[in-house]
This record gives C-alpha cells, sequence and structure tokens, in this order.
C-alpha cells in the first residue's frame, strides 16, 4: 500500500472511488460509483452508451449504423408502436441487476438495472423462441455472425443444404443480422439466441423462424452493455397470466 493510500479513510468517497476503478482494473464488469445524491450502481460493460431518458435521440439510435463492413438501415420506428422502442421502464423482479429475462409472449426483452428499472427492447420471437425456456449464460458474443439452418428448415427447403456446411455469410442478407449471443446451459448449447434480423417490421410479432429477434441497432446496443455469463431468463409462462421472474 502506498502512502497516499494509507491516509485514505476507509469508507470515504476516494476510498470508495479507488475500490471501484480496482475491481474494473482486476476484471469485474459490474462498475459501483458514488454519486455525490448517494450511490448508484450502474450494471454492465465499461464505456456503454447513456440509457434513454426522456430527451433522447431516437432519430439518431434508430438511424442508418455504419458498422465495419455494412451499414445496417434506419428503422422506420415511427410506424411501430411507442411500446416497442428502447426505453428504461418500471420492472420489478427479484432478479440481480444485469440479468436478461426475456418475455416471448409480449415480445419484450428486460435487462435488469435494479431500482426496480429495466432497460426494455421489443423483439420479434420465432417458433426457437418458444421452443426453450428455464435460465442460461450467454457463453458466445458473436459479431457479424454467420448462419446455419436448421436441419428443421432445410427438410422443409432443401436448397438451404448448401449453407449448413459453410453457412450464410455475414451481411445485409443474414438472418441473425448485426450480432447474436448464444446461450448455454453448463457445457451444451441450448440452440437459443438473441439476434439482429432483416426483417424489421417482424419486432412485436410471433414469426415462423429464428429465436429472439431485435432490430440491429438494439441488438448492437444491447451487444455493447451486456459481459460474457450474463444471466439470462426465458419466461415459460405470460407474466400477465401470473407467472414473473
Amino acid at each position: 500500500m502506498t502512502r497516499r493510500n494509507s491516509f485514505l479513510k476507509k469508507g470515504s468517497l476516494e476510498d470508495r472511488s479507488l475500490m471501484s476503478r480496482r475491481a474494473l482494473l482486476s476484471g469485474g464488469l459490474v462498475v459501483t460509483t458514488a454519486a455525490l445524491a448517494g450511490c448508484q450502481t450502474v450494471v454492465g460493460l465499461p464505456d456503454q452508451a447513456e440509457l434513454p431518458d426522456a430527451e433522447f435521440d431516437y432519430a439518431a439510435a434508430y438511424a442508418a449504423l455504419p458498422d465495419g463492413d455494412f451499414t445496417w438501415p434506419a428503422i422506420n420506428y415511427q410506424n411501430f408502436d411507442r411500446q416497442y422502442w428502447r426505453q428504461v421502464v418500471e420492472y420489478k423482479t427479484r432478479e440481480r441487476p444485469g440479468t436478461i429475462i426475456v418475455d416471448p409472449y409480449n415480445n419484450f426483452l428486460y435487462w435488469t438495472l435494479g431500482n426496480k428499472k429495466a432497460l426494455r427492447y421489443g423483439i420479434g420471437v420465432g417458433r426457437a423462441g418458444f421452443a426453450w425456456s428455464g435460465e442460461a449464460l450467454i457463453r458466445v458474443k458473436r459479431e457479424h455472425p454467420i448462419w446455419r439452418p436448421p436441419q428443421e428448415m432445410i427438410a422443409r427447403k432443401p436448397s438451404l443444404a448448401r449453407y449448413w456446411e459453410k453457412g450464410y455469410p455475414p451481411g445485409l442478407k443474414n438472418p441473425l443480422g448485426a450480432r447474436a449471443m448464444d446461450l448455454w446451459q453448463g457445457s451444451t448449447d441450448t440452440l437459443f439466441r438473441i439476434h439482429g434480423t432483416n426483417q424489421p417490421t417482424s419486432i412485436g410479432k410471433n414469426v415462423s423462424s429464428g429465436c429472439i429477434r431485435m432490430w440491429q441497432q438494439d441488438v448492437i446496443d444491447l451487444f455493447n452493455r451486456v459481459p460474457l455469463r450474463t444471466k439470462v431468463i426465458v419466461l415459460e409462462k405470460d407474466p400477465n397470466g401470473g407467472t414473473q421472474s
């Protein structure tokens, strides 16, 4: 311990800030900051975007987005019900801040923030999105993912078989979109994915294929907030029917 640190009063604002920096440097991904008005917990990866507030610029958030070799098209967000826009909402849960809770029945994905708040995104739910529920961890995060059609889809449409070996290449037509987050239980891949979509009009709807679809701009936003090993809960019943995490 340096001479300077030895004179820090335990529990002081400076001491807590120093401890937070040490935790971050040692690999911690949940950052605690001390605000003048009291302690506030900020979850997720460092350097993430500001959370949406009353003055949030949705036109900029959903504008065409350059991303490496691709530019994801702008979203005509005003043509959609406002409930599906990215926003912070009241949300009661017993889960720790930083947990993702997927409600496939109401087409919402929540990233819990604590203090009875969550960042909510609109989603589209494919058939696979109702085929699995429970708890898992994000074990793999993929930028510009390749896509391999499931065997069931190949059986319905044999022309897709050519994409099984090498996969469908990244790009604007890729069904997984800009990002994919793969859910695992221990050493088992659940085959459940949170991913982008090249069909933006599917948000807020149930569709024939895919797992949990998000607008490209939203899946990139979520991807940039959540670390690997983030806990994900997919609800097995409609929370409006009396079941909620």
